[in-house]
């Protein structure tokens, strides 16, 4: 591993173990690839913006399962960033289908417009950078419920600790979420309150 790849790695780690400082770091020096990546594949640069929101999650969310053995965290990025697309791309392709199928439907429902879209597109964006400043407990706790779709009790078996103790993650890394957007000014973020409100 060169010496830059053996900087990045380390980086990875640090974020991994909760560090937000590595987590700023490793998300400039990557973000233009993940950015290009995505732009070759769905050729859009609103479509490649929200890819990499994804991406940077996943990593979150995976990147204490890279394994430098198997290719360089540029390649594991690429390859991630890709799949993404293509997810993202089926997704779109089915709701063409259904739209044509179904129009009248779509048309009663209405279709968010350019302000809806910018403005879930910069939420998505500092969510990600608040999920970067948790500590790694409670990120792990969010992104494995909210975006991995594991229930509590999962995790709680899965970990080894006290249900209670995985609740606490998820309401002190909610409220730590809250105060992130509180700082940036918004005065809503995504449905992750209206979740833990329930």
């Amino acid at each position: 591993m060169n010496r830059t790849g053996g900087e990045s790695a380390a980086l990875l780690a640090e974020m991994c173990s909760g560090s937000a400082e590595a987590f700023e770091q490793f998300y400039e020096r990557y973000m233009p690839l993940v950015y290009q990546v995505a732009m070759r594949v769905v050729g859009d640069r609103m479509e490649a913006e929200d890819v990499c929101h994804d991406v940077f999650l996943e990593v979150l969310r995976k990147g204490s399962g890279y394994d430098a053995r198997r290719g360089s965290i540029e390649s594991w990025l690429a390859v991630m960033t890709r799949s993404r697309c293509l997810d993202r791309l089926r997704r779109q392709k089915r709701t063409t289908l259904l739209q044509e199928s179904d129009t009248a439907v779509f048309r009663a429902g209405g279709e968010p417009g350019p302000e809806e879209l910018v403005l879930d597109r910069m939420q998505r964006e500092a969510l990600v950078h608040a999920l970067g400043h948790l500590p790694l407990r409670q990120r792990q706790a969010i992104v494995s419920q909210y975006y991995g779709n594991e229930t509590q009790s999962t995790m709680s078996a899965a970990l080894n600790v006290p249900l209670g103790t995985v609740k606490s993650w998820v309401r002190y890394g909610i409220h730590n979420i809250r105060k992130q957007f509180d700082k940036l000014g918004w005065m809503q973020e995504t449905g992750i309150r209206k979740e833990e409100d329930k």
